[in-house]
């Protein structure tokens, strides 16, 4: 377990994840929280302006990636042998962050979403130089924001940024797309905001507890030649629905790269 937390940088993702922290249970004393400049933050955790003193367990990095070379001269000196550094940092990778961090034994990176908030989040880890008690330690604080998934492989986190980091716009613009349809069809558009988000909170909650995959799932909403598969021949004509999100993912995932690559330069 990590008892003193740094979180270093404090903007919205980092605000989500102290407050799902904190709503699992962690006490407030455990979390430090240093910003250049004052936000306030929950009762009980320490705040700062100053860059603190260590040492630290863990070391949860969230300013933007384009500040890493800025504010990486701040952060080495509390990175030590025993400390675990975190990073949030999409289109930063392993090799980017040792090279920053010389003095970095253990190196993860994690992907969260806002729903962290509420203990929602799908997280995505890869890292370098874990021991198994620190392994457990990181599982055990991913969990408490949502579920914990291992990559083995780092190739594949730009995708995964882009699937579970970026996803949720693209299921907000869905819904949005949902309700303008109802309203456009004649329905208040109020009144198909709201029911639009709630349909979609009770799918995204059936989905996730049923054994069934999403596919299976939309067959047994359907009966053959029923109003459900009426509208689901219209998504799934020329497998328009599934080329479209490929190409929302991919366009995600290439951008990614592409920063990565400018980061590098």
């Amino acid at each position: 377990m990590f008892d003193r937390i740094l979180l270093f940088g404090y903007g919205t993702m980092a605000s989500a994840m102290l407050e799902g922290w904190l709503a699992s249970g962690l006490e407030p004393r455990r979390f430090t929280v240093y910003n250049p400049r004052p936000k306030p933050v929950p009762a009980g955790v320490a705040f700062t302006t100053e860059v603190p003193e260590g040492p630290f367990d863990a070391v949860v990095l969230g300013v933007k990636p384009q500040k890493l070379a800025e504010v990486a001269p701040e952060l080495e000196p509390l990175l030590g042998p025993n400390t675990v550094l975190v990073s949030m940092l999409a289109a930063v990778d392993l090799d980017a962050l040792t090279k920053r961090f010389a003095r970095a034994r253990a190196i993860a990176r994690l992907m969260p979403n806002l729903a962290a908030a509420i203990g929602k989040s799908p997280n995505a880890l890869v890292a370098r130089g874990l021991n198994a008690d620190q392994r457990e330690a990181l599982t055990g604080l991913a969990e408490r924001l949502g579920s914990a998934e291992w990559l083995e492989n780092e190739a594949q986190f730009d995708l995964i940024t882009a699937l579970t980091g970026s996803g949720p716009g693209f299921v907000y613009r869905f819904i949005d797309a949902l309700a303008g349809g109802a309203a456009e069809l004649g329905m208040d558009r109020a009144q198909a905001e709201r029911l639009a988000k709630q349909m979609v909170a009770g799918a995204g909650a059936l989905a996730s507890r049923s054994p069934h995959s999403p596919g299976e799932l939309a067959r047994r909403v359907a009966s053959p030649g029923g109003t459900t598969q009426k509208g689901l021949d219209v998504l799934d004509e020329g497998e328009a629905l599934r080329k479209l999100v490929t190409r929302c993912l991919r366009a995600t995932r290439d951008r990614e790269r592409e920063l990565a690559a400018a980061l590098r330069d």
